[in-house]
C-alpha cells in the first residue's frame, strides 16, 4: 500500500488514473500477485484508459449530440431502411473524416436521419475527433447574428477548425436572403480540411433550386456533393414504429 504523501505526488503530476487504480480494491487484489514490470504496466494502462475516457467525455460534452446516446452498434438494420451495412461500417473507420469528406443523409421525416448522422459524430469523437451538431437553420440565424455584430469571421474561423460539422435538417425551411452566400463562405472554409456531416429531408437533386441563387448554388454543390458518401434512408418512421411496439408491449 502506498503511503499518502506517494498518492499526493502522483495527484500532483495530474497521474489521477493511477491514483484510481491504486485506490481500487479489485485492481490492487490483482496487482499483489504480479510482478513489478506487470503491475507498473497495468497501472500505465489505466492511465491511458482515464486519460482517453476523459478526452470523450470532453469532445462529447463540446459536440452538443442532439441524440447523445446513438452509437453504430445500436444501429437498427431492417432492409426496409435502405441502409448499406457495409458502408456505415467503413464510415465507422472514420476515413471519411481524415480525408475531409462529405456525408450526405436524406430521407424523409422519421427515418433515423438525425440520430444516424449523431451515431456517426460519436464515432468520430471515440476516434479522438472534435465535433460540434447544430440545425442548419440555427447555424443561419446565428452567422446573420455575427454579421450585425462584427464576429462573422471569427465564428467563421471557429467552425473551419471543427473535424466534423453536422448540419441537421438542411434546406427544412426556404432560404433567407444572404444565407446561401455564408453557406458558400463555410463550406468553402472546410472544402478538402474538415468533413461536413449533412441530413436533409429534401432529396439531394433538390437543393440546387432550394439555393436559389444558381451561381452560388453550383458552387455550394461542387464542394459538398461530388466527393461525398451519400446515405439515402427509407421506409416507415421509426417513431411510429417505437411508439407501436410500446403500446402492444413489445
Amino acid at each position: 500500500m502506498l503511503n499518502e504523501q506517494t498518492l499526493t505526488q502522483l495527484k500532483h503530476l495530474r497521474l489521477d488514473g493511477m491514483v484510481a487504480a491504486l485506490d481500487d480494491d479489485a485492481t490492487s487484489s490483482v496487482a499483489a500477485g504480479l510482478g513489478f514490470a506487470e503491475r507498473l504496466s497495468m497501472l500505465v494502462q489505466r492511465e491511458i484508459d482515464w486519460r482517453d475516457n476523459k478526452r470523450l467525455a470532453r469532445l462529447l460534452k463540446a459536440a452538443r449530440l442532439k441524440v447523445s446516446g446513438a452509437c453504430i452498434e445500436d444501429i437498427k438494420w431492417r432492409a426496409s431502411r435502405n441502409l448499406d451495412r457495409n458502408l456505415v461500417t467503413s464510415l465507422a473507420g472514420c476515413d471519411w473524416v481524415r480525408h475531409a469528406r462529405c456525408v450526405l443523409v436524406t430521407g424523409s421525416t422519421g427515418t433515423g436521419k438525425t440520430w444516424l448522422s449523431c451515431a456517426l459524430a460519436h464515432q468520430a469523437a471515440r476516434s479522438g475527433f472534435t465535433v460540434l451538431y447544430t440545425r442548419a437553420t440555427r447555424l443561419m440565424q446565428e452567422l446573420r447574428v455575427a454579421h450585425g455584430d462584427g464576429s462573422f469571421g471569427r465564428r467563421l474561423g471557429q467552425l473551419a477548425r471543427v473535424d466534423v460539422l453536422v448540419l441537421d435538417d438542411f434546406a427544412g425551411v426556404p432560404i433567407e436572403p444572404g444565407e446561401s452566400a455564408d453557406l458558400l463562405e463555410l463550406l468553402d472554409d472546410r472544402v478538402g480540411t474538415r468533413a461536413t456531416l449533412i441530413t436533409s429531408q429534401l432529396a439531394v437533386n433538390a437543393w440546387h433550386a432550394w439555393l436559389e441563387e444558381p451561381t452560388i448554388a453550383d458552387a455550394i454543390l461542387d464542394r459538398i456533393v461530388h466527393s461525398s458518401h451519400r446515405i439515402e434512408l427509407k421506409g416507415p418512421s421509426l417513431r411510429k414504429a417505437e411508439n407501436k411496439d410500446t403500446e402492444s408491449g413489445q
